[in-house]
């Protein structure tokens, strides 16, 4: 399997267990009362698989994003920029008829 393929789908696996942690804290803290929602109707096998899958893709997306964003190399001659000058314009008044007078 090549390298960028296992990367990503090592990352993306941090985000489910990431995801995983955050639905079983949100149930375990029954916040939005939650818990009860969940156990006492039948729909709520589906409501806590969506809240892994959904958090799968936001957790996942994120980690993948931070460990891309955190593999750049670090500049030998770190200045920060260019350091030329602004250009600067200057004002010149313009006439303008009034159409009042």
């Amino acid at each position: 399997m090549p390298d960028h393929i296992r990367f990503i789908l090592w990352h993306a696996f941090i985000g489910f267990v990431i995801s995983v942690a955050f639905t079983v804290l949100i149930l375990a803290l029954n916040v939005g009362n939650l818990w009860h929602l969940v156990t006492h109707t039948a729909e709520g096998p589906v409501a806590v698989l969506m809240l892994i899958v959904f958090g799968t893709i936001t957790f996942g997306s994120a980690q993948i994003g931070y460990k891309i964003m955190s593999m750049g190399e670090e500049d030998e001659d770190d200045q920060g920029g260019k350091r030329d000058a602004l250009p600067m314009l200057d004002a010149i008044p313009v006439p303008v008829r009034d159409a009042r007078r």
